[in-house]
């Protein structure tokens, strides 16, 4: 007779079934705080002109409506700048506070200077903040080529670190793999070494200002190159007592169903590890699409828990009613509440042990009959053409209903 070799018993923390983040600091975002234990932040980016005053406005509003906490603009020149003291002035007349986060790139100090007083953080590309115009015929650095581009980045800088120190606002330092800077290409490659790097050049000047609310960013279009960046950034800054909240994000993922698989497969396999505090899910759509898709890869992981979790069976011979179809009943009725699990299952085979942890469940118990469920105990069995409004009964029974 053959026998199996069996593993012994693994410890149960071997099993451990919660997330573990990263400790990071706190950093400020307006009334939003990135890290420091707080909940993951969502955040997206109107495509408005900022020029535009009236659509800004109605863009930043849309979003944030919809649960976009934080909210990023372009700024590329001095007028964009100071629209948004306008922008931020029709917020609080027509809705309310928005916390907004302004992008500055090529030699931005005037443009970040100004902006720095109208947002609640300052987004910088430390590849495009200091524009080094490109030698073709360069094949290296030398190390006091190097240094001295360093002094005038810093000398750059400096004015805005200043700026958000005594404002006590904050800065996110966004490294792009598409642009890194010609130096750091020429001394590490286009590597996730050459972006940490990057990012720790910026870092060690705002330290050096005793500045340190500071978000990190290391994107990549490539998801493979973006994971691999962030992990090395956590053990760069690990070794160096760096506890900085980073910002999540694949950037250029495309639209459509890819571009939502892309970009969850980078998010969510560092927020599996324990590694991010604020995602961006980056589509070629629409803003707003772009929100439900960070709600629901932090729900998946437990993070977050903002609407109805829903279990469903995939569907087999042994179903007794149209799943398909009773799915999506249910989740038309239900689908406003928060804080719910609910069990959509098609036969009693699998129906009460596979939505074990369902607060309620509906469950395809004999041919025209629907048994009910809280949580693992029957409650009553229903006529199917009931059984929806009966779930809907329950759940409106035990006080956990609110109308939409």
């Amino acid at each position: 007779m053959q026998t199996l070799d069996r593993p012994p018993s693994a410890p149960a923390a071997e099993f451990e079934t919660t997330i573990h983040r990263r400790r990071t600091r706190p950093v400020p975002v307006g009334p939003v705080i990135i890290g420091g234990g707080h909940p993951v932040a969502v955040q997206s980016m109107i495509n408005e002109d900022t020029l535009d005053i009236p659509g800004s406005v109605a863009g930043i509003r849309r979003l944030h409506e919809i649960g976009c906490e934080i909210v990023r603009v372009t700024v590329p020149s001095l007028a964009h700048a100071k629209a948004l003291a306008e922008i931020n002035q029709q917020l609080l007349k027509t809705y309310q506070r928005v916390p907004i986060v302004a992008d500055v790139h090529h030699n931005g100090m005037k443009i970040a200077l100004e902006v720095a007083k109208h947002v609640d953080k300052v987004r910088i590309n430390p590849g495009l903040y200091v524009f080094e115009k490109p030698n073709a015929q360069r094949e290296s650095f030398s190390e006091a080529e190097f240094t001295e581009i360093g002094e005038k980045i810093r000398d750059t800088l400096e004015p805005l670190v200043v700026s958000l120190r005594d404002q006590g606002k904050s800065m996110r330092i966004g490294v792009n793999h598409g642009s890194l800077s010609e130096r750091m290409l020429f001394t590490y490659g286009d590597t996730p070494e050459g972006m940490a790097q990057s990012a720790l050049e910026f870092i060690k000047i705002c330290e050096s200002l005793d500045f340190r609310n500071l978000v990190i960013s290391l994107k990549a279009s490539r998801v493979p190159v973006m994971l691999a960046a962030y992990r090395l950034m956590v053990k760069r800054m690990d070794e160096l007592g760096m506890d900085y909240p980073l910002h999540l994000g694949v950037t250029e993922a495309g639209d459509g169903e890819y571009g939502r698989i892309k970009s969850t497969a980078g998010i969510a396999t560092l927020l599996a590890d324990g590694i991010g505090d604020t995602i961006r899910v980056s589509l070629t759509e629409a803003p707003e699409k772009e929100i439900p898709v960070c709600y629901s890869i932090l729900q998946a992981l437990g993070l977050r828990k903002t609407m109805v979790e829903y279990v469903a069976c995939p569907s087999c011979g042994r179903t007794l009613f149209n799943l398909e179809e009773v799915l999506h009943r249910v989740r038309e009725a239900t689908k406003h509440l928060t804080g719910l699990d609910i069990a959509v299952m098609g036969c009693i085979v699998n129906g009460p042990g596979e939505m074990a942890d369902a607060d309620y469940g509906y469950v395809g118990k004999q041919p025209g009959y629907i048994s009910l469920y809280r949580g693992r105990e029957e409650i009553k069995k229903v006529p199917e053409d009931r059984g929806v409004e009966e779930l809907l009964n329950l759940i409106k029974a035990d006080g956990r209903w609110v109308d939409p």
